[in-house]
């Protein structure tokens, strides 16, 4: 009886360790059909469409780049906002895409029976999903977001078969801020600070962020606390003084309630009424979504529409 119970106990402990080995691999990639290209990329070596024609996109910087280079999506993201799926700048483009979802949790079941032919994400967005997207059509994906934005939209444009228009795109940005520089002149001398209000904390933006990126690429000086090589840094209170500057911008993340509150609190408080950028009146409260929220070529753009109306026309 004992050895009948062994055996059965054995049994399912192989069962049971055979369903977890099963459960924990990788499901099998997508094969592309017709001829493909390989797209080196965060996630390795993909071979792609040579020219698909069903792509989901799953970040909305990612949006702005297919657009930018003439491809509109099957389906995307919807954005990070109260009200309405898409953001503003961006609703004519995207008439009739369907909405896969958020950044953070895309919708698989939504991603599948759109029957996709290429899906372009993100590694800090979607890694722990790339294994089930990849079952369902080849995927590629940038690694980063915020300041890698320029980077990304080279490999985003490859991916669609539309590398001269990538370069177009980016091209005709790098001549747009170049005119803005001269434009500038002895402005670009300027101090220009970045702080952000999201549900219960401030933040100060650096090089590595979106609009910081854009910033240093246009030459503006920054408040010297406000110099270093990276993206987002909370801050308290006791640390306001590292926001003053010359010119300041500061945007509200309004998709959850709270970020106002924290405005008014800050704002109201005697310490910020003492910055020199504050009582020289140099403070603009700028839309968020265009200057961080969407975080692509498109947003980059009015972000620089923005710099002109309030530094380089004043």
């Amino acid at each position: 009886m004992k050895s009948i119970h062994k055996r059965w106990t054995g049994f399912i402990l192989f069962l049971s360790a055979l369903l977890l080995f099963v459960g924990c691999a990788p499901a099998e990639t997508a094969k592309p059909k017709g001829p493909t290209r390989s797209i080196q990329h965060s996630m390795g070596k993909t071979d792609v469409p040579t020219e698909p024609k069903r792509v989901v996109v799953l970040t909305n910087e990612g949006i702005e780049a297919l657009l930018a280079v003439g491809v509109k999506p099957v389906g995307a993201v919807r954005a990070y906002q109260k009200d309405g799926t898409w953001y503003k700048h961006l609703e004519k483009d995207l008439t009739g895409v369907k909405d896969v979802g958020t950044e953070d949790q895309p919708n698989i079941e939504a991603i599948t029976n759109l029957k996709p032919d290429l899906i372009i994400g993100n590694k800090v967005r979607q890694e722990k999903v790339y294994n089930e997207l990849s079952s369902i059509a080849p995927t590629v994906f940038a690694d980063k977001l915020g300041g890698d934005w320029q980077k990304n939209l080279p490999l985003y444009a490859d991916a669609v078969n539309k590398k001269a228009e990538g370069e177009k795109v980016l091209k005709e940005f790098d001549q747009r801020v170049e005119d803005i520089k001269k434009k500038a002149g002895d402005k670009l001398k300027q101090k220009i600070s970045l702080v952000r209000f999201v549900p219960g904390e401030t933040r100060i933006y650096y090089k590595q962020s979106f609009p910081g990126s854009i910033i240093e690429q246009l030459g503006f000086a920054r408040p010297e606390p406000q110099t270093k090589d990276s993206a987002i840094e909370k801050i308290t209170k006791e640390r306001l003084s590292e926001v003053d500057g010359d010119i300041l911008f500061y945007f509200l993340y309004e998709a959850e309630p709270g970020a106002s509150d924290l405005e008014k609190e800050w704002m109201s408080d005697p310490v910020w009424q003492k910055l020199n950028v504050v009582k020289n009146k140099k403070v603009h409260k700028v839309d968020d979504i265009i200057w961080t929220t969407a975080g692509g070529i498109k947003a980059a753009h009015l972000m620089l529409d923005d710099i002109e109306k309030y530094v380089i026309n004043k």
